[in-house]
C-alpha cells in the first residue's frame, strides 16, 4: 500500500495534529514501529470482583512504559450476585467500543481541520444470561447485537460529520475485533 505523505495541521480539538499526522507519514515509511502488543494483568478480589492493572506495552519498536499504571475494577451487580463494586466485564466491552470509535472521531476531525463541539454516544447491548448460566445451550453467552449511536456537532455540514463517523468506524481495533472475532487463547499456568 502505498501513502501519500499528509501535511500536518494546527493542534486541534485537544489532538496534538502534527505529531498524530507526522508519526501517520513515519510509520508509513516504517511498518514495523507499527507493531504493538498491548497487556494486561488482572488479578481476583472477591466474590464477582477483580482489579486489572495496565503499566506497559510493547510499540514504536520498544518496551514502553506508562508514566502511570492504569486501573479497571470488574464487578457484577447484586442481581447478579456481585457485590456492585464495578462495572461488568460486558459494560467494558461497550466502553471499550465506544471510547475507541469517539478517540477516532476525534483523532481524525482533527486531521481534517473540522472543530468539534460535541460528541456523545449511547451504547446498548442486548444479552440473554440463559447462556451463561448454563441454562441453555441454543442461548450463546455473548452480546446477541451491540448498538450504538451518535450525537456529533462541529463546524461541518452533516454530510462530513458522518464521513467522520465512517472513517472511526472503519479505522477502530474495537469494532474491528467485535465484528470480525479474533483468536483468543486460554490457558492456565499450575501454581503450587
Amino acid at each position: 500500500m502505498n501513502v501519500q505523505p499528509k501535511t500536518p495541521r494546527p493542534p486541534l480539538n485537544g489532538v496534538d495534529t502534527p505529531t498524530l499526522i507526522n508519526t501517520i507519514n513515519f510509520v508509513a515509511g516504517q511498518p514495523d514501529l507499527a507493531k504493538f502488543q498491548f497487556r494486561a494483568a488482572n488479578e481476583w478480589i472477591e466474590g464477582t470482583h477483580s482489579r486489572t492493572s495496565m503499566s506497559g506495552f510493547f510499540g514504536a519498536g520498544d518496551e514502553q512504559k506508562r508514566a502511570t499504571s492504569h486501573f479497571a475494577h470488574g464487578d457484577h451487580p447484586a442481581v447478579l450476585c456481585g457485590g456492585d463494586r464495578a462495572p461488568t466485564p460486558v459494560e467494558w466491552l461497550l466502553h471499550a467500543l465506544a471510547t475507541c470509535l469517539t478517540a477516532g472521531i476525534g483523532n481524525i476531525a482533527a486531521a481534517r481541520g473540522i472543530k468539534l463541539s460535541k460528541v456523545r454516544s449511547f451504547v446498548e447491548g442486548d444479552i440473554d444470561l440463559r447462556g451463561i448460566l448454563g441454562i441453555s445451550d441454543e442461548v450463546r453467552n455473548g452480546y446477541r447485537n451491540i448498538s450504538i449511536r451518535f450525537e456529533i456537532e462541529g463546524d461541518a455540514p452533516p454530510e462530513k460529520l458522518q464521513q467522520l463517523l465512517d472513517q472511526a468506524r472503519a479505522r477502530s481495533a474495537v469494532f474491528d475485533v467485535l465484528t470480525n472475532g479474533v483468536p483468543v487463547t486460554v490457558e492456565m499456568k499450575s501454581v503450587q
